[in-house]
């Protein structure tokens, strides 16, 4: 599909297209905010986590086990454990960004997020030219950071006038933004499949430690996804041959 952006409009399409889970994000952001004193971390530290860290998931942990006094060798292990989905980002990426010099790949490797890898990877399978998608995924990474930062610091603000938002429910709205980032991608067999049989084995494996069952049910999606595929490509594939095999004998 053609496709000619400037390095800015690119920009403004990366952090339009990241505003809707920049939405389901705020309650997060400012539930990890209210957590920060009772969970025995200053505002000036949660907020520096935000702004060094930035990785939503992994901060609430942190939370978790600082408040059950875990070891630091302990929070650093658990918090890469739930990273490692990160990996199966990277992995889809790297083809996209290999050509970026390390000045730009280091910033974009930061800012890989759930949220930023929806968008940048929707935009790559729209449009295929890299000229200046580099910049649409800054876009979103700065629109989401921005974000995260500032509703850390109104969170870190409003626990101590509301000490009991964190049971107001608003992580819900983290639920919504994924399912719809997911939607628009169920198109054909191998999606769907992939996407009910992630969805069968999280539930499966939803009782094993340090959150390994996403990843188990993330790896196990994109097999059954990929493997799909294949098996369609190759049919239409046997299918071209059978039919150009035919025509050659007329």
């Amino acid at each position: 599909m053609a496709h000619q952006a400037s390095p800015r409009q690119e920009f403004l399409q990366g952090a339009k297209a990241t505003l809707p889970l920049i939405v389901g994000a705020i309650p997060f952001g400012i539930i990890f905010g209210t957590l920060a004193e009772p969970s025995g971390l200053s505002a000036l530290a949660a907020l520096a986590m935000s702004v060094i860290v930035f990785a939503g998931s992994s901060q609430f942990i942190v939370l978790g086990l600082l408040a059950a006094g875990a070891a630091l060798p302990v929070i650093i292990a658990t918090t890469f454990v739930v990273n490692l989905r990160h990996l199966l980002y990277s992995a889809n990426l790297v083809p996209k960004v290999r050509h970026l010099p390390l000045r730009w790949r280091i910033p974009l490797a930061f800012g890989l997020t759930d949220e930023t890898f929806a968008a940048v990877s929707n935009r790559y399978l729209r449009h295929d030219d890299l000229q200046h998608a580099h910049w649409f995924y800054l876009g979103s990474f700065l629109a989401m950071y921005s974000n995260w930062v500032l509703c850390t610091g109104i969170g870190v603000m409003l626990g101590e006038v509301f000490p009991g938002m964190v049971n107001w429910g608003l992580d819900f709205a983290m639920s919504v933004t994924f399912i719809g980032m997911v939607v628009p991608y169920l198109t054909n067999r191998p999606m769907w499949a992939a996407v009910i049989v992630a969805g069968a084995m999280a539930i499966a494996c939803v009782a094993l430690p340090h959150k390994l069952g996403l990843l188990v049910a993330a790896l196990c999606g994109i097999a059954v996804g990929v493997s799909l595929h294949w098996l369609q490509q190759n049919k239409k594939a046997k299918h071209a041959s059978t039919c150009q095999g035919g025509q050659s004998y007329e």
